[in-house]
């Protein structure tokens, strides 16, 4: 009994061993099997063909440069039209120098008024509302307000009437020297002279006085006084240079005030008022509209508000002296 057990167990063990073989022998081909090489060697043969197409494409671009050169070259209708695109943006760009939006507007800050407690109830009519204390102008009528201004200089300075920037404010004090320079237009930037309207007369002698010293200067007449009165002549043409240098050319008095502060140059805005001088100015929530005539209601102390403001005004003026001059030729 003893032997056929072991026969059994003999038999058993010799069939368990050979299914572990069959199970290793079926194992090995499974890793052995050189697929994965398979796959690395493909893409190989893959990239080698996207060098092909690329060089198609190249051909293909390269064929409508050539019949658009050939196209150019048989025919001249085709550069007259292209060349008539090129007319409208300039047009478009003058335009652009002249014109501005609310955007424009409400990106340089000209919308911020004054603080609530500090306005004139007037400017009530001008304001879209508050916020946080601080009024807010409605920038719609402020470019309506700026449209019509643009448009009535323009027709002053085309009928020839004189024209004056009063701009004393540090921060449109240089921009308002530069453009009237530029426009080669009377100015004001340090100080309003009282009287310069109803009191002309006295006026014209401070610039007559101011005219003869600097011709008698430059002519070499003042060599024969002393160097200490040379000296002192000097400091009088610097300090009268300062103050009515702008309207040294003046020979009447100014017809049309262009004020970038009402509220700042109140002598200056009576005066003009008082003898029906035409007033063109910005007006702040603080300010009071009445005795302007071309209001333009907006924030009088941002600098980028009032750099447009100088740029479509003197833009506005110099198209009414090319058409003056364009009528007396």
């Amino acid at each position: 009994m003893a032997t056929k057990a072991k026969k059994e167990v003999a038999a058993t063990t010799k069939k368990d061993a050979k299914k572990v073989i069959k199970k290793v022998e079926v194992k090995e081909p499974k890793a052995k099997a050189p697929k994965k090489e398979a796959v690395k060697k493909e893409p190989k043969t893959v990239k080698a063909v996207p060098v092909k197409e690329v060089s198609k494409k190249v051909v293909v671009k390269k064929t409508p440069k050539v019949v658009e050169k050939a196209e150019v070259a048989t025919s001249l209708e085709v550069s007259s039209e292209a060349e008539t695109p090129k007319a409208e943006k300039v047009v478009k760009k003058e335009v652009s120098k002249s014109a501005t939006t609310v955007e424009e507007l409400f990106e340089a800050g000209a919308h911020f008024g004054h603080v609530v407690k500090k306005w004139n109830p007037k400017m009530k009519k001008y304001l879209w509302g508050a916020m946080n204390g601080i009024h807010i102008f409605d920038l719609e009528q402020t470019v309506s307000g700026l449209n019509e201004a643009t448009k009535a200089l323009t027709e002053l300075a085309g009928s020839g009437k004189r024209v004056v920037l009063v701009g004393t404010k540090r921060q449109v004090r240089q921009m308002v020297e530069e453009e009237a320079k530029r426009l080669n237009i009377p100015y004001i930037t340090q100080r309003w002279i009282g009287g310069l309207i109803t009191n002309w007369k006295q006026v014209k002698q401070t610039i007559d006085r101011l005219n003869s010293q600097k011709l008698k200067r430059e002519t070499g007449q003042l060599k024969k006084y002393t160097k200490k009165e040379q000296v002192l002549f000097d400091k009088e043409i610097a300090r009268l240079e300062r103050i009515i240098g702008g309207i040294s050319a003046l020979k009447e008095a100014p017809e049309v005030v262009v004020v970038f502060d009402t509220h700042k140059e109140k002598l200056a805005v009576k005066e003009a008022s008082s003898r029906n001088i035409t007033v063109v100015g910005i007006v702040d929530s603080n300010a009071n509209p009445d005795l302007v005539d071309y209001i333009v209601p907006m924030n009088d102390d941002s600098a980028k508000g009032l750099e447009i403001v100088v740029n479509v005004f003197g833009h506005a003026i110099e198209n009414g002296l090319k058409s003056r001059k364009e009528v007396s030729k």
